[in-house]
């Protein structure tokens, strides 16, 4: 893919690429360490494979590595970029962002762009894709790289609520962002809503202002964690998802049937089944890799996108829609024409 020089028009994703940390980690292992009958984590949650990162990785190295394979998916080199937007649902730390060390691991401190956070939790990447894109057609920028490294590993509720523990896995995706052309992967608009009813669905109190660490550590210590209210999601995201998704469709001006492929957050299996079921996507419009991948957080979503890049699954002249939910709760889409 050749560079491009921005103006005031519709931004693409030019470059992809992705990292995948250790060797996939399979249920009927994590059977074992539990104590637990063989299949039986995998029958409660759906996933059967999913990498943890190793001693050897952090986020800024998953992240990195990551970026690199999207640079040079698009054929450009790292002092070529104008902008980094790190979207990441939890950082390396609470303070400073995570983007400028990204930017400062790829090598570019001299370079004066700007580099920051973004963050919907799992719809991260589509929100970082929606400020690429406003950053191209304002002018603000010609060539933009996203990233997102998630290690949801690190606080992962295995004692305390294994089957969503299962859920999850490790790993990182960037994607290069520029003015579009025919043939990329051109970027519609981001549509969201937030039902905020669902705020503490889905959480990890600890690491902010809730807790003290000083004063209240065990409470700190309780909290850091993650936690899912599953239920709870599941009862308000089903009740939610439909109408949003028509309106959606009546923003694109597509049908549901004429969209040629639907890339959704990988939440779990048993998610991405109720998506079909309630909405009426057909099985095969749908790229699913839930059950090898495990919910990656908010590289899900790209790294479900490369992956159907590699597949075949992505060709000229489709339509194509990216969409999912956060915790929050918030619902995400954005249409992608190539």
């Amino acid at each position: 893919m050749q560079h491009r020089t921005a103006g005031h028009e519709s931004a693409a994703i030019t470059g992809t690429g992705i990292f995948l940390p250790g060797a996939p980690v399979r249920s009927d292992e994590l059977d074992q360490r539990l104590g637990m009958p063989r299949g039986w984590l995998e029958e409660k949650c759906g996933v059967q494979t999913r990498h943890y990162a190793t001693e050897a990785d952090s986020q800024e190295s998953m992240g990195v590595a990551a970026a690199h394979a999207a640079l040079t998916d698009a054929g450009i080199e790292p002092g070529e970029l104008d902008l980094l937007i790190f979207c990441g649902a939890v950082g390396r730390q609470p303070v400073p962002a995570t983007a400028p060390l990204i930017k400062r691991e790829l090598g570019l401190s001299a370079h004066a762009f700007p580099a920051y956070d973004v963050n919907a939790t799992c719809l991260g990447t589509l929100l970082g894709l929606d400020h690429a894109a406003m950053a191209i057609a304002t002018g603000r920028a010609s060539t933009v790289l996203v990233v997102v490294s998630e290690m949801p590993s690190q606080a992962i509720p295995w004692k305390q609520d294994p089957t969503t523990a299962g859920l999850f896995g490790d790993g990182a995706a960037a994607l290069v962002v520029q003015a579009g052309s025919t043939g990329d992967m051109r970027l519609g608009p981001l549509l969201m809503e937030t039902h905020a009813d669902g705020y503490e669905y889905c959480q990890v109190g600890s690491g902010g202002t809730r807790y003290n660490p000083v004063t209240e550590a065990e409470a700190f210590e309780d909290n850091a964690v993650f936690s899912m209210d599953g239920k709870g999601v599941f009862r308000l995201s089903s009740k939610t998802f439909p109408r949003f998704l028509e309106q959606v469709l009546d923003r694109t001006g597509w049908s549901l049937g004429e969209i040629d492929l639907v890339v959704p957050h990988q939440a779990s299996p048993h998610a991405i089944s109720l998506m079909i079921k309630r909405c009426g996507i057909r099985p095969e419009q749908i790229f699913d890799v839930a059950r090898t991948m495990g919910n990656q957080v908010a590289a899900s979503l790209p790294i479900a996108l490369h992956q159907a890049r590699l597949a075949g699954r992505i060709q000229s002249d489709m339509k194509i829609l990216m969409a999912g939910t956060s915790a929050g709760i918030s619902l995400g889409a954005m249409a992608v024409t190539t």
